[in-house]
């Protein structure tokens, strides 16, 4: 007998898929309250605190490639964007690359707000708690990374 389990057939992954799915939605809505709740420290919306995590992860990126980083409409990401800048948390530079496409990136202030806002998140996230071990982390971040890849191709404009 081995101590892996066998992969699942396609319609018992379904389900047990939908288990994943019912808890998906209502944790992201609960988180994006928590968010907006806390947001006023820094001033930023769900859509802003996302376009500054996306910067400070990958460097200066168009609003295009943001939108296509985080499955949203290239005007949404815009108006994301627009708002930042009106806070002074971006700025919008010339690409080398592309002429007609600007970069954005974060300014001093957007950095600040960004890492204040990870560390509010990551005191809440330690209260977690539990017996948790980084394989079942490392499992959860497997699963949804899958089903995220199923909808890849989903177009959000």
């Amino acid at each position: 007998m081995t101590d892996i389990d066998p992969p699942l057939p396609p319609e018992e992954l379904a389900h047990r898929l939908t288990e994943v799915f019912a808890l998906v939605g209502p944790l992201y809505r609960r988180v994006q309250r928590k968010v907006e709740q806390t947001a006023p420290i820094e001033g930023l919306s769900v859509g802003v605190r996302a376009v500054l995590d996306l910067l400070r992860e990958n460097g200066p990126m168009t609003v295009p490639r943001m939108g296509r980083a985080q499955a949203l409409s290239r005007q949404f990401v815009q108006r994301m964007v627009n708002d930042a800048a009106a806070a002074g948390l971006v700025e919008i530079i010339p690409n080398p690359a592309h002429q007609r496409s600007s970069l954005v990136r974060l300014t001093a202030s957007g950095r600040a707000a960004i890492t204040a806002a990870l560390a509010r998140e990551q005191s809440l996230l330690r209260q977690v708690g539990g017996d948790l071990t980084d394989a079942d982390v490392a499992a959860c971040v497997r699963v949804l990374g899958r089903m995220l890849e199923l909808f890849d191709h989903v177009d959000v404009d």
